[in-house]
């Protein structure tokens, strides 16, 4: 039997079919398996699929051995995670577009893929102020010495900068490249990727040996909002990539947090236009930061020692209980939660987020959730 993992692999080769139409297939079919022996007309029924990708499936389906082309892609690039498999990053896989093939080289940590242990993202300009870097640094360290892994992408100036100083303060970091998970891009980072490798996690979307092209690093900013609970921009102009990744967070329902800056500063003025549009602060209190991302603050450099009181819930807002309303008794798959509650899957995916970090649903396999 081919497994569901090389359907994946199968439809990710027909041209015209990107992540966004696989998992819309998945959600239609329940497997890919199962779309890949569809109809011309059952495919046609799946939003996306026009006349000219139906026709460009037809050709190339008959063409293309799934168990064939996942043999020969475990021979090229023996590291990688596909949605079909248990290890494929939880959170990554609840949004709208989540890659068919993650690569991925170093040390995996099961509690992040599984959501377990939280991720957060800190993106920013290439050509950081002192002001940018200073509280980079000091930000990641904070992070990482309260148990939060630092996802960036391993570019000059905000990245390396995050990746750098997470790992300075004994943390995990996470890099997610534009290019093959071998290929080193800055070229001058590549001792820090050397590092990385050691105490953390490089990830990519493109096989091995893909070298850097403009248009893959737009696209995988939505992997590190997709990895990350939250996304901090540092310092970002107003053309910056770093903007594109707060964009995909606040479609995915993640939190985006900026650092303000001077009205005149031209690193800043991207971070002011999203905190014009609603994004949180961050202030100087590093505290309350870390209490809003979830960790416990560590007080004199020591942990609190014990777990703090358990509060009682505060009251739903209106996503939350229309989630919340969507459950009966029963397992629901994510697919026929986002269609009884009406809203995008970026919504319901970060509801439910919220909701099983209240405790009040959990996850199963297959993307299937019930009341806990």
């Amino acid at each position: 039997m081919v497994e569901e993992g090389a359907y994946w692999i199968a439809w990710a080769q027909i041209s015209g079919v990107g992540p966004v139409l696989l998992r819309r297939l998945q959600q239609h079919f329940g497997t890919l398996a199962t779309a890949w022996n569809a109809t011309k007309v059952e495919l046609g029924e799946v939003e996306g699929f026009g006349f000219q990708t139906l026709e460009k499936v037809v050709q190339q389906r008959s063409r293309l051995h799934p168990e064939q082309l996942f043999t020969k892609h475990q021979q090229e690039n023996s590291h990688f995670w596909t949605p079909a498999d248990a290890d494929y990053p939880r959170l990554l896989l609840e949004t709208p577009s989540p890659p068919p093939m993650l690569y991925y080289r170093g040390e995996v940590e099961l509690q992040e893929n599984l959501g377990q242990k939280p991720m957060v993202g800190i993106v920013g300009t290439r050509q950081p102020s002192e002001y940018g870097i200073r509280w980079t640094r000091q930000i990641s360290t904070a992070l990482a010495k309260n148990g939060f892994t630092v996802v960036s992408g391993m570019a000059e100036g905000i990245d390396t900068e995050s990746h750098i100083a997470a790992m300075k303060a004994g943390g995990r970091t996470i890099a997610v490249l534009g290019t093959g998970v071998d290929v080193i891009y800055p070229h001058k980072n590549r001792d820090l990727y050397k590092q990385i490798l050691t105490a953390g996690l490089v990830v990519s979307e493109y096989p091995t040996k893909t070298p850097p092209d403009r248009t893959h690093f737009p696209k995988r900013n939505r992997i590190i909002a997709g990895l990350s609970r939250a996304i901090l921009v540092m310092e970002a102009p107003l053309k910056s990539g770093a903007l594109i990744t707060a964009t995909y967070a606040n479609e995915f329902g993640r939190d985006v947090y900026a650092l303000p800056g001077r009205v005149d500063d031209h690193p800043s003025q991207g971070c002011l236009k999203l905190l014009n549009q609603g994004a949180s602060f961050i202030l100087k209190e590093l505290d309350e930061l870390l209490t809003m991302l979830g960790a416990i603050p560590q007080i004199d450099g020591v942990e609190a020692s014990t777990a703090p009181e358990q509060l009682s819930l505060p009251t739903l807002t209106s996503e939350l209980k229309t989630v919340m309303d969507a459950f009966a008794s029963e397992v629901l798959p994510f697919d026929l939660i986002v269609q009884q509650t009406g809203m995008t899957a970026g919504a319901v995916s970060g509801t439910l987020l919220q909701l099983e970090l209240m405790g009040l649903v959990s996850q199963l396999p297959g993307m299937r959730y019930q009341k806990s």
